[in-house]
């Protein structure tokens, strides 16, 4: 089994694809892992607040450069 420490030390691009890998695999097994029973409290507060028209939804890349644009 990899370390953490193993880890640290592999090159940015390494990681990057150790991280795509675990995701890909882990996502394509969801079945296998419940999620915290917090996760649903969280869902139906966004629904309300969508609903009620204070939450906009907005789609995931320009999610992505808001945060982006965050950490700038």
């Amino acid at each position: 089994m990899i370390t953490e420490d193993e880890i640290r030390e592999l090159p940015k691009l390494e990681k990057l694809r150790l991280m795509e890998f675990l995701w890909s695999d882990l996502s394509a097994n969801n079945g296998d892992i419940d999620s915290p029973s917090w996760h649903g409290d969280v869902l139906r507060e966004t629904a309300k607040r969508v609903q009620g028209g204070t939450e906009i939804p907005i789609d995931f890349s320009s999610a992505k450069e808001i945060l982006r644009s965050e950490r700038r």
